[in-house]
């Protein structure tokens, strides 16, 4: 039996950097206007605001993807929109492979997308390039990121080889 398991969180430079930025102008913004004239706001709603915007800048970084494929199926979980994992199991998949997709132009960017073209089905990513492309038998698609390419098309490999052995028993 394999078992393969991958955490993923929002860590790219560029998005940090990004984030940075749009939490330190608001805040410059509120201590210009603060120290100028300092009947505007009290120095508690300074304070206040400072940690405000600080700890809504910070909420992305408490996603977390999680994947897991093991003899039931793929599952996955986007902590904190899932608090356990979904599971699809092997029967429902009609298809598994890995590959390579593009974020913005298939799906609209990262986190959990419907898709722009309702073809590709839904993602669920949270940085890169490569995914797990499943084909369900009910005809939708799930593509779940993954930075661990080669474990997960190793343990995907291994349970088609193993379903098709039980399924020609």
């Amino acid at each position: 039996m394999r078992v393969f398991k991958e955490e993923q969180r929002f860590n790219q430079l560029w998005l940090i950097a990004l984030i940075a930025i749009s939490a330190i102008i608001p805040i410059i913004l509120v201590c210009v206007e603060y120290f100028k004239n300092q009947n505007s706001i009290s120095t508690l709603e300074l304070i206040l605001i400072i940690l405000l915007l600080i700890f809504f800048s910070g909420l992305i970084f408490i996603f977390k993807l999680s994947t897991k494929i093991d003899e039931l199926g793929i599952h996955y979980k986007f902590f904190p929109l899932h608090l356990k994992y979904n599971t699809i199991s092997w029967k429902s998949i009609n298809n598994a492979y890995i590959r390579t997709y593009e974020p913005i132009s298939e799906y609209g960017g990262w986190g959990i997308k419907g898709g722009w073209k309702k073809s590709k089905g839904k993602a669920i990513n949270v940085s890169g390039t490569i995914g797990i492309q499943l084909e369900l038998a009910y005809g939708k698609k799930l593509l779940i990121g993954t930075k661990k390419q080669i474990e997960a098309e190793n343990t995907i490999a291994y349970y088609k080889t193993q379903l098709n052995h039980s399924n020609n028993v």
